[in-house]
């Protein structure tokens, strides 16, 4: 199926390998074989699955005349470390709202992001969580103040912009289900803000392809995530104009998740599965 792609910058170094687990399919498979994508390996300082939704949503902001990126996370989050180098390899300002107090000493992301030029604002965990709306408000009016414009990027990139990148990743599943022999998959993955599930999901459905996704919570609940990964979902269609069914002849590929091992149907409806995060795992 062609599919008419916004814009994207190459950030990530892709496709990565689909690597064969021999001897963990041996012992866990049950007479399947198990795979994992490696995501791990998009890159040295872009690494990990962030970069993907990245190449989109930077193109969106050079392309919409934003010249700032304002994102959020935890005082370690990958994904703001990951926006702050793309942020520097591409000339534009990055402002991180991080939860938690600032350290003493700074190490690991917290060090990078501003080892990467990255503006830094550090808010108490229920000041972060209570605000977090208002605190994107704040700093983009702040910054407009300056005559910049800022462009708000929701935790993890998780949005209909950041959908793309997993929706992207599903050619190279396609490319990777032809080359070994692979039938029919679970695709499984790591949920902690939902855009790569969701991506994921669309993507499957887009391409036509014979797997079912599982997503296995990192945080929350599996209500919390069957929301937010259709609010990611609706959010990419109302952007790109999709019509309600993505693909014609299929249900919403955003009607079925479940943060639950890969089993019977959930009462959600939604299925998903569990992999480390920033790679995916298969098996067929």
């Amino acid at each position: 199926m062609g599919i008419d792609y916004p814009r994207r910058i190459g950030l990530a170094r892709t496709p990565t390998p689909l690597q064969y687990l021999e001897r963990a399919s041996a012992r866990w498979g049950r007479g399947h074989r198990l795979w994992v994508k490696r995501d791990d390996l998009t890159g040295c300082t872009l690494s990990g699955n962030k970069v993907r939704k990245l190449e989109f949503i930077t193109a969106h902001a050079i392309d919409n005349g934003f010249d700032t990126l304002i994102t959020c996370g935890g005082l370690q989050s990958n994904h703001c470390r990951a926006t702050a180098f793309a942020g520097a390899q591409l000339g534009l300002g990055v402002h991180l709202l991080l939860r938690g107090e600032a350290p003493a000493q700074p190490e690991g992301n917290f060090l990078l992001d501003r080892l990467a030029g990255a503006a830094v604002s550090c808010y108490p965990k229920r000041q972060y969580v209570e605000e977090i709306d208002h605190l994107f408000f704040h700093w983009q009016q702040h910054y407009a103040s300056l005559g910049r414009r800022a462009l708000a990027i929701p935790t993890g990139g998780s949005d209909g912009i950041g959908a793309w990148g997993y929706i992207a990743a599903c050619e190279e599943l396609a490319a990777d289900f032809a080359a070994q022999r692979i039938e029919r998959a679970h695709i499984v993955t790591a949920s902690g803000s939902g855009g790569t599930q969701a991506g994921l999901s669309l993507g499957v459905s887009l391409h036509g392809l014979p797997a079912t996704v599982w997503g296995v919570n990192v945080c929350d609940d599996e209500a919390y995530f069957v929301n937010k990964v259709d609010a990611d979902a609706a959010d990419w269609q109302r952007r790109c104009g999709a019509p309600a069914d993505a693909r014609a002849g299929a249900p919403p590929c955003w009607a079925r998740t479940t943060c639950t091992p890969p089993g019977p149907e959930s009462r959600s409806g939604w299925q998903t599965g569990c992999a480390a995060p920033g790679s995916w795992a298969s098996s067929g």
